[in-house]
């Protein structure tokens, strides 16, 4: 979109008529769309959807998530309306990227918020788009995934953390962010021989069988091995990607609820991502920032930036290399 396009049409979010091109306007103005995408519940034609899902109820200590779409989405006016840097994909210009706002739910009806999600992200597919989902908590990855298996059968799943959320619970019914991959696994909605841990430096004595590469691992082998090892583990099956922000370091990520130090940097998080180019992603999803204990922002930045780069490495499947 050139700049004379942007200036006429005012607020790109709310009245541009193309889903595809990038939005010259002030950052720090306007409705704060996720990338200054168009928001709109129309799918159709639509590649990629970008949905909030404000959900925290299922934290084991701090909460605030469910602040985390829209912290995302205002870091997000920040970045620069250019194509994202290090890669040969541009999803903003090459694809029908829009935003299509949050998940509405009884916040007092805990029960049953996983069907409602699960209805959202099915609704989304079925018109023919991706899904790239903002957290929320953790917990909010079991629906999605479930949403997701029934289109596209078990999945291999990427998974960047600091916890492996494979602890024991027997109750599928019971809603807890550190349990759903115990779940997922027992439902047979990810193939553990097939999914990989990036970032893991928590305990954990039965990880069911899931690959680990833990986080000194990729301090000393670096982002590049790393890639090579997830792409030796996932194959050329279809992959779901959850990127929780404690996978990061507190020093690049302190909004969130259960910060673990000695994590990723950003800049060995987006060089994994950038080597995954090409990769057969299906659905992806960023969670756990929590705004009210961020500072300047600095989680809520690194989230967009991690929604950006995740878009770009599931354009980058589409366009088989990147």
């Amino acid at each position: 979109m050139a700049l004379e396009d942007a200036k006429s049409e005012v607020d790109c979010a709310i009245t541009r008529e193309s889903l595809r091109g990038l939005s010259f306007e002030n950052t720090f103005a306007g409705v704060t769309s996720f990338l200054r995408r168009r928001y709109t519940k129309d799918l159709a034609g639509v590649d990629l959807a970008v949905t909030g899902i404000p959900f925290d109820c299922a934290v084991t200590n701090r909460p605030g998530t469910r602040l985390g779409p829209r912290a995302i989405r205002a870091a997000s006016a920040l970045q620069a309306p250019d194509p994202p840097y290090g890669w040969a994909v541009d999803p903003m210009s090459e694809m029908n990227v829009v935003d299509y706002g949050d998940l509405a739910f009884d916040y007092a009806n805990i029960p049953a918020f996983p069907a409602a999600l699960e209805a959202h992200v099915a609704g989304i597919l079925a018109a023919g788009a991706a899904a790239l989902c903002l957290g929320g908590d953790h917990y909010i990855t079991f629906p999605i995934l479930r949403a997701h298996v029934k289109k596209h059968g078990p999945l291999s799943l990427i998974q960047f953390d600091a916890h492996t959320d494979t602890w024991p619970d027997d109750d599928m019914a019971r809603i807890d962010h550190g349990t759903m991959f115990y779940k997922a696994v027992k439902e047979g909605l990810i193939d553990p021989a097939r999914s990989v841990q990036i970032g893991i430096r928590t305990s954990n004595a039965d990880p069911l069988g899931v690959n680990i590469v833990d986080a000194p691992e990729v301090h000393r082998i670096g982002p590049e091995a790393v890639a090579e090892r997830v792409r030796a583990i996932v194959g050329e099956g279809r992959c779901y990607l959850t990127f929780d922000i404690d996978c990061l370091d507190p020093a690049f990520a302190p909004g969130t609820g259960t910060p673990v130090a000695g994590g990723l940097s950003s800049a060995q998080a987006f060089a994994i991502l950038r080597a995954l180019s090409g990769i057969d992603l299906v659905g992806m999803d960023v969670v756990e920032v929590s705004p009210p204990f961020d500072h300047g922002g600095i989680t809520a930045i690194a989230g967009a930036h991690v929604a950006v780069e995740l878009m770009c490495l599931w354009a980058s499947g589409r366009r088989g290399g990147g």
